[in-house]
């Protein structure tokens, strides 16, 4: 039981530092959406290519995702659409971006909250193909593979406007 605990506590620990926490590895996911603007968010490094904003969207999806898996509810209760990559805003401005943010914001939240809630003997369970503490390990390496990816387009948008 100990051993669980202390997974769970992992765990945790884990999300925070991919999402917002004090992490070893550089900038968070939160940290690398600190000062985005619209123009940032919107801009694509190449055509067809996603943009910060629709990373920004996709990472909210699957906390959602994950966090519904574990707790039994639908995922389709999603506020945004199409699912895995939801639409940037018809409108897109600042006020859309914060909201959009803070829909981040408060899925994370929800997923800590159903973490620290989940019984630790139901690590072990499966949703699909792929165990509770698998899925919740899964987010938060999502969330530095995208913070990558964000990180990236950022600089790649700072070389282009200086040429």
């Amino acid at each position: 039981m100990a051993e669980s605990a202390s997974r769970k506590a992992l765990l945790l620990s884990i999300l925070d530092q991919a999402f917002s926490g004090r992490s070893w590895n550089g900038v968070t996911l939160r940290g690398s959406l600190r000062g985005l603007t619209p123009a940032l968010a919107l801009w694509r490094p190449s055509p067809g290519r996603p943009r910060i904003w629709d990373y920004l969207l996709h990472c909210a999806y699957w906390k959602h995702t994950v966090r519904r898996r574990i707790s039994g509810g639908s995922i389709e209760d999603f506020p945004r659409s199409p699912a895995n990559f939801p639409a940037v805003p018809a409108r897109p401005t600042a006020a859309a971006l914060r909201a959009d943010i803070r829909l981040l914001e408060a899925e994370q939240l929800a997923l800590r909250k159903t973490v620290e809630r989940l019984p630790v003997g139901h690590l072990a369970k499966r949703a699909g193909r792929w165990s509770y503490l698998e899925q919740i390990h899964g987010v938060a390496a999502h969330d530095g593979y995208h913070t990558g990816q964000i990180q990236l387009i950022k600089r790649l948008r700072t070389s282009a406007t200086k040429r």
